[in-house]
């Protein structure tokens, strides 16, 4: 009772931490991934039944097939995306909606399964593990989020997957494929487009240049063949400045659309949003700084990559709560590091406003959820953005390999007792 927060959280993690990893490191017996797979195809068949299914999926669907009948994407206020997404969305405007009805929730559900397996592997978690079968299950029934993304298809899922597998191939040195990746999921959707700035911390150039080179490239090519592509400069960008209109407002999380709402003056708000993303990107950059003391370095990729993203949906106009879903993959994953962010209760007591499970009161819901989606956004942020700035570095302890001399490693995602499930993969 006596012990400071600080000491207990420590005790925390050394301890109860270690063992609960342990455990969710071990096999997933058969009935539970039978178990996981039924409560992501449940999620994925009532999508499917329901009638507001797809509905921002369809602006861009919308796009596309004005684009096949001659006309600009951009006359539709609504579609916001680069050029490059109305051809990425010309093989889902030519299917039938009776086949897209059913194929729109799987592949939203798969995109976000695909992060969720990349994050573990950056971490290296065998993908037949506890923590790998019933996480993502468990992500998907309690983080009402993850139901939001996959009923309204919203292309959020492309960057959730690409975030993982770009810091997956840079953790392996493959830069220029991890520019590649984001590239294309830029084309699709200009989400990741922060992420340019981990690029330039790590000084790899020629993953810079596919990130830029390739929406642009791609944006050039459907402008071309698209009449009016100016609109999106002087219509659809200006629109999305500005935070969009009032439809978007209730459900805008951002904290320059929210504190307004509770009586703060709006320029103080956007003073308050810009600072925390100033804080956010300073944390970032000395997070990349402090190093892991070791040769793997993937919990820095990794919290470097989601201080950025944090920073940018401060101030992105709007900043809806899947948003969160391009980086909760990765800080779940890295609860396998010692002194990770799901090692501490906080980060769980960040998460509570999202849980599906909660009972919350009716002013919270519908138009007024995005109090709690700013409150999950901020929490997160300030979270990582104090991790990365305090001047603490990870403990090591020495590790003997045959037939070399003692030296000291990072604790890695499974400890030689759980050696054996790494041939699950």
């Amino acid at each position: 009772m006596g012990l400071r927060p600080s000491i207990w959280l420590m005790k925390w993690d050394h301890t109860s931490g270690n063992r609960l990893v342990e455990r969710l490191l071990r096999p997933a017996s058969r009935p539970w991934q039978l178990v996981s797979l039924a409560v992501v195809l449940g999620i994925c068949v009532s999508t499917s039944l329901r009638e507001n299914w797809g509905s921002d999926n369809a602006f861009v669907v919308k796009a596309a097939q004005t684009l096949l009948a001659g006309g600009s994407p951009y006359e539709d206020k609504r579609f916001l995306y680069l050029p490059s997404a109305v051809l990425m969305a010309v093989p889902e405007a030519l299917l039938p909606q009776t086949a897209l009805r059913w194929l729109l929730p799987v592949g939203m559900s798969g995109l976000l399964g695909a992060g969720w397996l990349a994050a573990l592997r950056l971490f290296s978690v065998p993908l037949r593990s506890r923590l790998a079968v019933g996480g993502f299950a468990v992500l998907a029934l309690a983080y009402k989020p993850y139901v939001n993304l996959v009923l309204i298809g919203n292309w959020t899922a492309i960057s959730a997957a690409a975030l993982p597998v770009a810091l997956l191939l840079a953790h392996r040195r493959a830069w220029g494929a991890a520019g590649l990746v984001v590239g294309l999921a830029i084309a699709c959707k200009p989400m990741l487009v922060p992420i340019g700035l981990l690029f330039l911390l790590a000084r790899q150039w020629r993953g810079l240049a596919a990130a830029v080179l390739v929406p642009l490239g791609l944006s050039l090519a459907g402008a071309l063949i698209m009449p009016s592509p100016s609109l999106f400069f002087t219509k659809t960008l200006p629109f999305l400045l500005n935070g969009q209109d009032a439809y978007a407002l209730p459900w805008d999380a951002s904290p320059i659309a929210v504190l307004p709402r509770l009586g703060v003056p709006e320029p103080l708000a956007a003073l308050v949003a810009f600072v925390g993303a100033g804080v956010g990107l300073w944390g970032a950059w000395q997070r990349w700084r402090r190093p892991d003391e070791s040769d793997e370095g993937q919990l820095r990729l990794a919290e470097t990559a989601c201080m950025v993203m944090l920073a940018a949906f401060l101030v992105s106009r709007p900043s809806f709560d899947h948003y969160l879903l391009v980086v909760l993959p990765l800080l779940l994953a890295s609860v396998v590091r010692a002194g990770s962010m799901p090692r501490s209760p906080w980060f769980w007591l960040a998460l509570t406003p999202q849980v599906a499970l909660i009972p919350w009161p009716s002013e919270l819901a519908h138009k007024r959820r995005a109090f709690k989606d700013c409150a999950t956004l901020c929490g997160l942020a300030i979270l990582l953005a104090r991790r990365a700035l305090r001047s603490g570095r990870v403990t090591l302890g020495p590790v003997t390999t045959a037939g070399s001399p003692p030296r000291t490693e990072p604790e890695c995602a499974a400890t030689p007792a759980e050696s054996a499930s790494r041939t699950a993969f």
